[in-house]
């Protein structure tokens, strides 16, 4: 005989009668109406087709099959119980903020850790979307932050993202830099220099491609691939030695040997979305949706001020404000 899936409820019925001996104390012990524990002993034996209890006026005993069947019972429910336990709460989620500093990603964090106390959500610092939105796809990494409309075409197809900020970008040179001496640097100021912007670096290409827009038609000249310097004295000491300014967003962490300057006329601004994989769900998640949606409400994050710059894959226009 091929049965059909038995449902725990007709099982939890089933024990509670066969330990009580008594269909009224077994309906109490659940909290549940005599006449509908009646209904789900029969309709456990209509579906294994024997009968579990002997029923008189004065007691109720186990049928062979009904004894042969409560050991089997209980060790079905107890696994049940412990499937509901193993996922009865989420586990943590996995939210890479880019950078262990300051940004964006990290004040929208803060916040969908106000809105959900009961989540972990577990930070961590990969460098690059590029990298991170392929660990996100795979199931290694369940949040990142950046350039989604930078990413290729295969990878982007494989993610969901929403629009976070429009993140005013910056400049990075080194202490004496003729530039050092401004409180903000027009991108024509930068007309022959040579910018760092991860250029040869597998994990951020996004980044790469939307410098090399930006400095397109303005004289700015990519900086060359090199190995990217790890912790603060290697990036001061790499600073020091090439003197290139490196592009970075305004929020960037302070470095040492070097001054941050917003960029001017006009303020280029990153895109900066929030991506996860399609079709995922987690109460984490969720509450970084609304904290995303919140602050960019109430702080303008996507507002796009006059005299600015997007790159075309936004606005469709090469350099468009």
């Amino acid at each position: 005989m091929m049965l059909r899936d038995v449902d725990p409820r007709l099982l939890r019925g089933f024990v509670a009668v066969a330990e009580e001996l008594h269909f009224t104390r077994a309906a109490a012990r659940l909290y549940v109406a005599q006449q509908a524990l009646s209904r789900d002993v029969r309709r456990l034996e209509e579906t294994l087709g024997t009968a579990l209890f002997v029923r008189t006026t004065r007691a109720v005993e186990p049928t062979p099959d009904g004894e042969r069947l409560l050991p089997l019972a209980r060790r079905v429910l107890a696994a049940h119980e412990a499937l509901t336990a193993a996922f009865a709460a989420p586990r943590a989620l996995l939210v890479d903020l880019n950078t262990d500093g300051p940004s964006t990603a990290r004040t929208v964090l803060e916040r969908a850790r106000e809105l959900a106390p009961d989540c972990e959500l577990m930070a961590r610092w990969e460098s690059g979307l590029t990298y991170a939105a392929a660990e996100v796809a795979a199931g290694r990494l369940d949040v990142s932050f950046g350039y989604a409309d930078g990413l290729d075409p295969v990878l982007r197809s494989r993610i969901a993202h929403r629009p976070v900020r429009y993140e005013p970008l910056a400049v990075l040179l080194p202490d004496g830099h003729p530039l050092a001496a401004l409180s903000a640097v027009p991108l024509e100021a930068l007309a022959g220099e040579t910018v760092y912007a991860g250029a040869g670096n597998p994990r951020t290409p996004e980044w790469t491609g939307l410098a090399r827009e930006l400095f397109a038609g303005r004289g700015i000249l990519m900086a060359p691939p090199a190995p990217v310097a790890v912790g603060k004295d290697e990036f001061r000491r790499v600073m020091a030695k090439t003197g290139n300014p490196v592009l970075v967003t305004v929020d960037f962490v302070d470095m040492p040997g070097s001054v941050k300057r917003p960029l001017v006329d006009p303020v280029p601004l990153s895109p900066l979305s929030m991506v996860w994989r399609k079709g995922f769900g987690h109460p984490g998640l969720e509450a970084l949706q609304r904290a995303a949606a919140g602050l960019s409400a109430d702080r303008g994050w996507l507002d796009v001020p006059p005299a600015s710059w997007r790159p075309a894959a936004l606005t469709g226009v090469p350099g468009a404000g």
